[in-house]
């Protein structure tokens, strides 16, 4: 026979709702005041990043998501392309691109484990750096993102050093995995000045089948929870 506790049981407390950062189960999420960098501290980050360039080869850097279908820079060459160590979710909140401060959307980012497939784009050592700074300005406006030379293998045999912009975990915008509950309220609700977080993950899958390298994990979010409210 189970023996009877000598003081009753404490029924158990529902999980505390988090507010933000990885394991966020409310939305909108409590994301703080956004801060810009300003173009001292673009540039000073651009440097960096090319500290060890030597400006006379070209340059590659890897897309994964929407540099894919929209890089915004001209090429010398495009190739299918994969990195090792990193792979691509939907871990960025994004409160301008595809979000507001009230309802923040999520973009892709590169996150540690597994490996990615994308496109690995060269750029003319001549003109690399002006065309990386309104690069610059796009992806790394909040400093979100930790540049990185990534080791990337070309579909074509060769390996190069490729530029990725890969998720910072320390910053209050590092959405982490999120529930689908969470999600599916960004597709329904998040919208910002290149549009909503639905059609960027659904150009990006588009984008992907179309070059003959999908992305299931990614499908499988779209599919579960980017369908209209009162159809799922």
């Amino acid at each position: 026979m189970d023996r009877i506790p000598d003081h009753p049981t404490a029924p158990e407390s529902p999980q505390a709702s988090v507010s933000s950062g990885p394991g966020c189960t409310q939305y909108p999420p409590d994301l703080g005041i956004a801060r810009h960098l300003s173009p001292e501290e673009l540039s000073r980050s651009l440097d960096a990043a090319l500290a060890g360039w030597n400006g006379k080869q070209d340059l590659w850097i890897f897309a994964y998501g929407s540099l894919i279908w929209n890089p915004g820079v001209p090429m010398e060459e495009s190739l299918h392309a994969r990195v090792f160590g990193y792979h691509r979710g939907l871990y960025l909140w994004s409160r301008v691109n595809r979000g507001t401060p009230e309802h923040p959307g999520l973009v892709l980012a590169l996150d540690r484990g597994g490996s990615c497939a994308g496109v690995a784009l060269r750029l003319s050592a001549a003109t690399a750096r002006a065309h990386l700074e309104s690069l610059w300005h796009r992806e790394m406006a909040m400093g979100s993102y930790r540049p990185a030379w990534l080791h990337c293998a070309l579909a074509d045999g060769r390996t190069t050093p490729a530029l990725a912009f890969v998720m910072r975990r320390d910053v209050k915008s590092y959405a982490g995995r999120l529930p689908d509950n969470i999600v599916r309220k960004v597709f329904d609700q998040a919208q910002g000045r290149y549009g909503t977080t639905h059609d960027y993950v659904a150009r990006t899958v588009k984008a992907l089948r179309e070059a003959g390298m999908p992305d299931p994990a990614l499908e499988a979010v779209l599919h579960r929870c980017g369908a209209p409210t009162g159809q799922r």
